[in-house]
């Protein structure tokens, strides 16, 4: 780790972290809050959100291009897009990531929104790569903070579906090679009436999310099998509500061994933290915590 005791993480003139974990349990929140406090004068945080990178940089223009696909169907907007007489694009801010959702869309019956599994799975595709090139953007956007804007201390907020693009059990895996070597790693550990918490959000407003596609092809054949559906009859906020439990189960022990090559605190640990000190003393016992078990 890049901070070998709690008291050289707090004695350190650049503290420069990365958050993950379920979407839910407090990455944004903590962000959120390290850049809204000041100072701004190169003692206050930059706050990369991996999410918002993925939606502007890397995927923008597909959001855009689907956009601009579903006006075409309407006579007045088709003539006024064939003509450059209105521009469409996406509002993606750090707080909405509604349009990075909504173009990932979910398979199944087109009467109810649902896409094709194939073109599903080619937009899953695009989310994974936007997503490696967005982590590995991590270095250079510490640097750019700081010599653009003077900021010295930086947090990464990333996706929930950091644990699905790489590999926790290879060593060389390049996206946490380069992590660990420029960020101290900080998972958010949910306990299980978190998890009951986020699936129950999840219920009453499904959204789509990025998955492994070894994953996703195994619980779309057993959906299909045990409920008796094909393409296009299953239901799409069906199909993602059942899978989204299967899906906490199956990244629990790819987070866990994130964490090797970092540490861990909890969601409520998380909850408790109200100001940048609150958060420097979380983050220095819990590399204390990890140094004193091994």
């Amino acid at each position: 780790m890049i901070y070998a005791t709690g008291a050289e993480y707090l004695a350190a003139s650049r503290k420069r972290v990365l958050m993950f974990g379920m979407s839910g349990l407090g990455k944004t929140y903590l962000s959120n809050l390290l850049r809204d406090a000041a100072p701004k004068d190169g003692g206050g945080w930059f706050h990369y959100s991996v999410d918002y990178r993925i939606g502007t940089r890397y995927m923008g223009e597909f959001i855009a291009d689907n956009f601009k696909r579903e006006a075409m169907k309407v006579p007045l907007l088709r003539e006024l897009l064939m003509t450059d007489s209105v521009f469409i694009a996406s509002n993606i801010t750090f707080d909405n990531l509604a349009p990075l959702s909504t173009y990932l869309g979910k398979p199944g019956d087109p009467a109810k929104g649902g896409l094709p599994f194939a073109e599903y799975m080619q937009r899953q595709d695009q989310h994974r790569k936007a997503e490696i090139a967005a982590m590995l953007d991590t270095a250079h956007f510490m640097t750019r903070a700081e010599d653009i804007y003077g900021y010295r201390n930086f947090i990464c907020d990333t996706s929930g579906s950091i644990c699905e693009v790489v590999d926790p059990a290879d060593p060389a895996d390049p996206v946490l090679q380069q992590l660990t070597d420029t960020v101290l790693m900080v998972w958010i550990k949910g306990s299980d009436a978190h998890t009951q918490e986020l699936v129950r959000r999840f219920d009453k407003a499904p959204k789509p999310m990025y998955y492994q596609p070894a994953f996703l092809h195994a619980m779309w054949q057993e959906y299909q099998a045990s409920h008796g559906t094909t393409e296009e009859t299953c239901d799409p906020d069906h199909f993602v509500r059942w899978t989204y439990a299967r899906a906490l189960a199956h990244r629990q022990p790819r987070y866990a061994a994130m964490a090797e090559r970092g540490v861990t605190v909890t969601a409520e640990a998380v909850a408790a933290v109200k100001s940048p000190a609150d958060f420097d003393a979380l983050i220095a016992g819990a590399i204390d915590a990890k140094a004193a078990r091994t």
